[in-house]
């Protein structure tokens, strides 16, 4: 079960990268590469640790998810929650779609 929801973040992952600007999208696919995971790690830590100091300027809240994002990669028992989160996000921006078109 849990190579089945690494397997789906894997694709998740994919989507969402291949949404961002082609640097950004390229930069987190290295970043994901299995040779990337020296770096990921520390990269994820410190995304989690200034999103906490969010109200500042340029360190914000989003850094939260997109450091759990990274580091749910090396951490099997993130990958189904994390998973959860993001379909949760899905159906929500879907919905928030659906309402602001009617």
């Amino acid at each position: 079960m849990a190579d089945s929801d690494a397997k789906k973040l894997d694709r998740k992952i994919e989507l969402f990268a291949d949404q961002l600007p082609k640097w950004a999208g390229g930069f987190l696919r290295w970043l994901r590469a299995p040779g990337g995971r020296w770096v990921r790690i520390p990269v994820a830590v410190v995304l989690i640790l200034a999103g906490f100091v969010g109200f500042l300027p340029i360190l914000g809240f989003w850094m939260v998810p997109l450091g759990l994002l990274l580091i749910a990669q090396d951490v099997p028992f993130l990958q189904r929650p994390i998973l959860r989160l993001i379909e949760w996000g899905e159906r929500k921006w879907k919905e928030l779609k659906r309402w602001w078109k009617s």
